[in-house]
C-alpha cells in the first residue's frame, strides 16, 4: 500500500516501537495508521485496544474492522460485549479508564492502546475520562493518539514523557489530500470571497437558492449541519418539492431502504414511514433524536451514494467516516453549555474536513450560510482562518476514582494529580484549587463512612464501581432502598439516575411507586449538596430526574415500545440511549460487591425484561 507523507513518518515510528500522537486534518487518511498497528499486532499475536469518545463510533469501527479482520474483533461498551476475548478489542474510554482503575491484570495481553480523537480531553463532561486512561496507562502498552489538527500537540507529547518517561514521537499533517473551497451564502447571494460580504438591509438567504446553486455546481452529495433536531426535520422536509434522483436511483434506494427496514425491524415505524417519501427523492435527515436502528439505515444509505442531501447534527462529523462532495453550515453559532458563541475553529473544521472525498474529488465545497446581523465578520473569518484551539485539561476527578485510588494508595493519591495535565499546564493557584477539591472529596468520603479506619466501607466498595452517580446509588444501597425495591423501582431509579432533562421538560404525573423513590432520592439529595457546599465542592453531583419513570413503568410490563412514547414528551432516540444507560448502571450495581442475593437476582431480572427489542444494543450489531 502506498501511504501519504504523515502516514508513513507514523508508521515508520511504530514499527520502532515508539507510542506515536498523530495530528492531522479530518478526512486526511488517519485510520490507516490504526490500521497498520491493528495487521502487525494480529501477526504478531499481540493484543490492541482501540478506544472512541462515543458508542456511535465504537460500533462503527467494529462494523468497518469485523469487515476486514473477521473473529479478531471484539467489542466492549456499556451497551454491548461481542467476542470480548478478542486480540483487538474496540471499547469507549470510560470502559477502558474502568478497567485500568479496577482490572490492570486483564489488560495484560495488550500491547497498543489506540485513542481516536484524542483532542477529546478538553471536553468538559468527558475530558477528565480520557485524561485518567492516559495517565494510569500501564507501562507495557504503546499508544497511537489520534488527534484533529490541534496546535499543542508537542504539550501532549512533552507531558506524557515526563509522566511515563518514555519518548512519545508527533507526527503532524498539515494539509488536507482534497483542498476545501469556500463560499458564502448572504443577502440570498452566494460568494467565493469573505470580503465581499456586507452588512446592509437583510434579503433572507433562501434554501432553494443555494440549493440549486450547488446542484448547478454538481455539488452532491451534501452534508448538511445544523445545531438542533427539529431544525434538521423541517430543512428536510422544505426541499420536499425536490427530487435528486433518477428512476433507476429512486428504484435502487426504495428497495435498500426497505430491506434494511425488514433487517431492523423497522418497517412498520411511524419515524420510519415518515421518512419514506424523502428517502425517494434522495433527501433524508439524522439526528441524536431518531432510533439508533433508524440512524445506522440512514447511515448505510448515504453510504451507498444515493442519498443526496443529509440534514444532521454535528455528531455525525465525529469519527465516523461518512465525507461528501459539499458540507453546509446552516449558522456558524452553536450553544456551548451555558450559552449560544460561535463556533470553534477546531469544531468548525471538525464538520467541514467531511468535505471532499478523498481519490473522487478534486476538491472539496464548504457552503456558510450567513447573516451578519447575527454573527460578525471578524467572527466569522476567525473561525475559518484561525489556528485551531489549543487542547485544555478539564480534569475533575469522581469520587469512584478517588476511592480506587485510595485503595491502592491510601494517601499516596494525592501524588497522582501532579501526574495530569490540568497540572502540566496550570498556574500555581489552579493547581492548588484542583488539589483542595480532590482533599474535600476524600473529606467528604471519609465523613459519610465511605472509608474507615484506612479502608473502605462496604458503602465504598459499592460506590468505586459507580461512576457519575456514586453518592446517590450508594446512599439508597446503605440505607437498603435499593433491597426493598422490585423489578420496577430498580427500573425507575436507574433511568431517573442518568436522565438529564431538556430546558422546560414537562415532569408527567408519576405513580405512586415513582413518587414514593421520588421523596427517598430528594432527601438523600439534599443531604449530598449540603455536604458539597459545605466542603466547597463543585459541579454538585447529579441530582435524578423522573421524567421518564411512567415510560420505563410501562416498558417493564411488557407494553410496545410506540405506546411507551405516548408516556414522555422525550425524543424516541434519547428514550432508547436513556434506556441503555439505566441498564450499564444497572450492570455496573450489579458488578459491585453487594452481599444481598435477593437483590442481585432482582438486578438481573430488571435487565432481562429492560434489554428486549429496541433497546437491546447487541441485537443490533448482531443484526446490522
Amino acid at each position: 500500500m502506498l501511504y501519504d507523507r504523515f502516514q508513513q513518518e507514523a508508521i515508520d515510528y511504530i514499527n520502532q516501537g515508539h507510542s506515536v500522537i498523530v495530528a492531522a486534518p479530518t478526512g486526511a487518511g488517519k485510520t490507516a495508521i490504526a490500521e497498520h498497528v491493528i495487521i502487525e499486532s494480529i501477526k504478531k499475536g499481540q493484543g490492541v485496544i482501540y478506544t472512541a469518545p462515543i458508542k456511535a463510533l465504537s460500533n462503527q469501527k467494529f462494523r468497518d474492522f469485523q469487515a476486514q479482520f473477521g473473529e479478531s474483533i471484539g467489542i466492549l461498551t456499556g451497551d454491548v460485549s461481542l467476542n470480548s476475548e478478542a486480540p483487538v478489542l474496540i471499547m469507549t474510554t470510560e470502559i477502558f479508564r474502568n478497567k485500568l482503575l479496577d482490572e490492570t491484570i486483564a489488560l495484560k495481553k495488550y500491547s497498543w492502546v489506540i485513542f481516536d480523537e484524542v483532542h477529546y480531553l478538553d471536553n468538559p463532561e468527558r475530558g477528565t475520562v480520557w485524561e485518567e486512561s492516559l495517565i494510569f496507562l500501564p507501562e507495557h502498552m504503546q499508544v497511537l493518539a489520534l488527534s484533529a489538527t490541534i496546535p499543542n500537540i508537542k504539550e501532549l507529547s512533552q507531558w506524557l514523557e515526563n509522566i511515563h518517561r518514555r519518548s512519545i514521537k508527533i507526527v503532524i499533517e498539515e494539509k488536507r489530500p482534497v483542498p476545501l473551497h469556500f463560499f458564502f451564502q448572504a443577502q440570498n447571494e452566494v460568494v467565493d470571497n469573505i470580503n465581499r460580504l456586507k452588512k446592509s438591509a437583510a434579503h433572507p438567504n433562501k434554501l432553494n437558492t443555494l440549493i440549486n446553486y450547488i446542484r448547478q455546481k454538481e455539488g452532491f452529495p451534501c452534508i448538511y449541519f445544523v445545531f438542533g433536531r427539529r431544525r434538521a426535520e423541517d430543512l428536510a422536509f422544505e426541499l420536499y418539492s425536490y427530487n435528486f434522483l433518477n428512476l433507476k436511483e429512486k428504484e435502487e434506494i426504495t428497495s435498500l431502504y426497505n430491506n434494511l427496514l425488514q433487517r431492523f425491524e423497522l418497517t412498520h415505524e411511524k419515524s420510519a414511514q415518515t421518512l419514506y417519501h424523502l428517502i425517494q427523492k434522495g433527501i433524508a435527515y439524522h439526528h441524536a433524536g431518531m432510533l439508533p436502528t433508524l440512524k445506522e439505515v440512514i447511515e448505510r444509505l448515504f453510504t451507498s451514494k444515493l442519498l443526496k442531501i443529509i440534514f444532521t447534527t454535528e455528531t455525525f462529523a465525529l469519527g465516523i467516516n461518512m465525507p461528501s462532495r459539499t458540507v453546509i453550515f446552516d449558522d456558524l453559532r452553536k450553544f456551548y453549555g451555558r450559552y449560544v458563541r460561535p463556533l470553534k475553529t477546531r469544531d468548525f473544521y471538525q464538520m467541514a474536513g467531511r468535505a471532499g472525498r478523498r481519490g473522487i474529488d478534486k476538491e472539496g465545497f464548504v457552503y456558510c450560510r450567513v447573516n451578519l446581523h447575527r454573527i460578525s465578520l471578524p467572527d466569522l473569518k476567525r473561525i475559518i482562518f484561525s489556528r485551531s484551539e489549543e487542547v485544555k485539561s478539564q480534569f475533575n476527578s469522581s469520587y469512584a476514582t478517588i476511592l480506587n485510588l485510595y485503595e491502592k494508595h491510601k494517601e499516596g493519591l494525592f501524588k497522582i494529580y501532579p501526574l495530569s495535565l490540568h497540572y502540566f499546564q496550570s498556574k500555581k493557584h489552579e493547581q492548588k484549587e484542583a488539589l483542595r477539591l480532590i482533599e474535600a472529596k476524600l473529606k467528604l468520603l471519609k465523613d459519610w463512612h465511605y472509608i474507615e479506619n484506612g479502608s473502605l466501607t462496604p458503602k465504598g466498595q459499592f460506590a468505586k464501581n459507580i461512576h457519575g452517580y456514586e453518592l446517590v446509588l450508594s446512599e439508597l444501597y446503605a440505607q437498603n432502598i435499593l433491597e426493598q425495591l422490585d423489578e420496577f423501582g430498580l427500573g425507575i431509579i436507574s433511568v431517573a439516575a442518568v436522565f438529564e432533562p431538556r430546558k422546560n421538560q414537562h415532569l408527567p404525573h408519576l405513580s405512586k411507586t415513582s413518587r414514593r423513590i421520588k421523596r427517598a432520592c430528594e432527601e438523600i439529595y439534599e443531604k449530598i449538596k449540603h455536604k458539597e457546599m459545605r466542603y466547597r465542592i463543585y459541579p454538585f453531583s447529579k441530582q435524578p430526574y423522573f421524567h421518564l419513570s411512567n415510560a420505563i413503568e410501562g416498558w417493564l410490563r411488557g407494553t410496545r415500545f410506540e405506546r411507551i412514547l405516548q408516556l414522555t414528551d422525550t425524543d424516541e432516540g434519547e428514550v432508547v440511549r436513556y434506556f441503555r444507560m439505566g441498564l450499564q448502571t444497572l450492570r455496573e450495581i450489579n458488578d459491585t460487591k453487594v452481599d444481598s442475593h435477593i437483590l442481585r437476582e432482582k438486578i438481573r431480572e430488571t435487565l432481562h425484561v429492560i434489554n428486549r427489542d429496541v433497546i437491546d444494543a447487541e441485537r443490533q450489531l448482531r443484526e446490522g
